[in-house]
């Protein structure tokens, strides 16, 4: 028989490791062909999260122009370059604009469709649409993977498991909640995929409590408001320049989180002049002293600080070599000084409150930088420390002009070490990616400042706050069930509170091994595959192999994702970025090739 691959998650990791078996096969495989198995409900390319058939409202958050599904000459991969067209060539967009989520299916679709025509011809793939139950192990390490509805299992030498985000089980904590609604006559929504979710039941005019103001929240607001016949006109002069006409169908949305703030704007202008040259002080030879430490790392003492250093770095060269003006030192000197500090001068979001080491606060006065144009990661982080207000209601155009001032600094180029330290961040988590465990902090904080929402969106949150359908409950946000209702209360308007019948969990599922629904991993959990810190499927970050209770991984089994502790950036990244998804997709496809052409896997067949 010929030898056989099952990949369950036919979404874009699964097709970008397809992908990278079509770029490798033509120099590591030869032979008797493959047999390649899809396994997944949802379409190939897509797959649930950019399926083609979701609401036309929902938006990426990321420009045309900074989506590719192909590598280029900066990825760091042992197999060849292929190139392709990133979303704004594909579809014709301008390279600024915002796509919506089905354009980005259909581009998917296509590089799925695309990957099929480059495999060699005497491959095959076969797409089964149907959930994946259970994976097994039979004799001679075959591989066999039981679906849903499907009595004989799929039978191959290896599998990839590259199935995405997944659905959780609720918490404890959300268990009680729900509990509580039931008794009460309440309405709970745990966390959920917002397109999934069933909102029918939150209705018009009714206060909702929203907890989470991230991407969920956006999907949230959009799906309540012009996903229910309303809309906005242009309203210059107007905070965002738009006015919002509701239809009468809207709850009140009121919203909070533990920052209490939006997700900061998608940067609003192009880059220009150099990179900044990174990395510089967390690249490979850092991550592997980490790696190699005989005891382990522990990540807020040891990675932390050179993240920051890394990031200021970062913003000081674009200081530095793009607004001159606004310095007192070449910037070979201020480079030649600030190489020289302890990672140790560096404040991190970790330690708020703690000032900078007096060596690096006596270079940046030597500079001439001014306060305003000096990197405080910590105030960044949570812009709302230590602010008080005597009323919701007072808060509500402190939030505005807040929202407001967050939307110009992001479009105005003057504050262009913003956009380095963005690089700075998508730099460091190339790298992060090599370490494994690396804590939802430092995840948090990476999707607050680089992957916040569009412009655009804010625009349409300053509106919906005028109009009075989105209303802010502040920062330390806290949810009590109390009364037969949920009470909200926040650190930024103390002694205050709020009642509400209606509670949204606005984020999504933890992805938790013990708790996921994904029922395949949650046999691998109890039988033999090994969880990590924070829960995630242990793997090794080189290949993908699954880490196995006994020790050592699996020669078989393989994962990639955020389902994983060496979870990646994205399955799509922007071009001319060293991408780690497109890395370790290249890595897992060529340790496939190579054990699917042993002469002892053609056997087992």
């Amino acid at each position: 028989m010929r030898p056989r691959l099952v990949i369950v998650g036919a979404g874009p990791r699964g097709t970008g490791v397809l992908e990278r078996i079509a770029a490798n096969a033509p120099s590591l495989y030869a032979g008797d062909g493959l047999d390649i198995h899809l396994v997944d409900p949802y379409p190939p390319g897509g797959g649930r999260i950019w399926r083609e058939a979701q609401s036309p409202l929902l938006w990426m958050n990321s420009m045309a122009e900074d989506v590719t599904m192909f590598t280029d000459e900066t990825v760091e991969t042992e197999g060849p370059v292929r190139p392709g067209p990133a979303l704004d060539a594909w579809s014709g967009l301008p390279g600024q604009a915002f796509p919506g989520r089905q354009i980005q299916g259909g581009y998917l679709r296509w590089v799925y469709e695309h990957t099929l025509a480059a495999l060699p011809g005497d491959f095959t793939v076969r797409h089964h649409p149907a959930r994946a139950v259970r994976l097994t192990e039979g004799p001679g390490g075959v591989q066999r993977v039981h679906l849903e509805g499907r009595a004989e299992p799929l039978e191959a030498e290896a599998v990839v498991l590259t199935l995405g985000h997944l659905d959780a089980e609720p918490d404890a904590e959300q268990r009680e909640s729900t509990a509580y609604a039931e008794r009460h006559g309440l309405l709970y929504l745990p966390p959920d995929f917002t397109a999934d979710s069933d909102l029918s039941a939150l209705a018009p005019g009714e206060p909702v409590l929203v907890r989470g103001f991230g991407l969920a929240f956006v999907d949230l607001m959009v799906l309540l408001t012009e996903g229910r016949g309303g809309r906005y006109e242009e309203e210059p002069g107007a905070p965002g320049g738009l006015r919002y006409l509701p239809s009468g169908r809207e709850p009140v949305l009121h919203v909070g989180s533990r920052r209490g703030v939006p997700y900061h704007s998608k940067i609003g202008y192009p880059w220009t002049g150099a990179n900044p040259p990174l990395p510089r002080f967390l690249g490979p030879e850092q991550v592997e002293e980490l790696r190699a430490r005989p005891g382990g790392f522990d990540f807020r003492r040891d990675v932390w600080p050179l993240i920051a250093k890394e990031l200021g770095f970062a913003h000081y060269h674009r200081l530095f070599t793009a607004h001159p003006e606004r310095t007192g030192l070449d910037w070979a000197a201020f480079e030649k000084g600030y190489a020289a500090l302890a990672p140790e001068d560096f404040p991190t979001p970790a330690d708020p409150g703690r000032p900078p080491g007096r060596e690096l606060r006596d270079l940046l006065d030597r500079a001439g930088v001014d306060p305003a144009d000096r990197l405080d990661l910590a105030a960044r982080d949570r812009p709302l420390r230590g602010v008080r207000h005597g009323s919701f209601e007072g808060l509500q155009s402190a939030l505005r002009a807040y929202v407001a001032a967050d939307l110009d600094r992001s479009h105005d180029p003057a504050h262009s070490p913003d956009l380095a330290v963005f690089l700075g961040l998508l730099s460091v988590y190339g790298q992060l990616a090599r370490l494994g465990d690396t804590g939802t902090d430092w995840h948090g904080f990476f999707s607050y400042l680089a992957s916040g929402p569009p412009g655009p969106r804010l625009r349409q949150l300053l509106a919906l706050s005028r109009a009075g359908i989105v209303r802010f409950l502040g920062a330390g946000l806290t949810v009590a069930r109390e009364d037969g209702v949920f009470r909200a209360r926040s650190s930024s308007v103390p002694g205050a509170r709020l009642d509400a019948r209606a509670l949204v969990e606005a984020r999504l599922p933890e992805p938790h091994l013990g708790r996921t629904r994904d029922l395949l991993l949650r046999a691998l959990y109890a039988e033999d595959a090994v969880a990590g810190p924070e829960g995630l499927l242990a793997v090794d970050p080189a290949d993908g192999r699954l880490r196995r209770t006994g020790g050592g991984t699996h020669p078989r089994r393989f994962a990639l994702g955020p389902h994983t502790d060496a979870r990646s950036s994205g399955a799509f990244t922007r071009p001319r970025t060293n991408s780690p998804a497109f890395r370790q997709n290249d890595a897992a496809a060529r340790a496939l090739l190579c054990l699917l052409r042993e002469p002892a896997a053609r056997a087992a067949a």
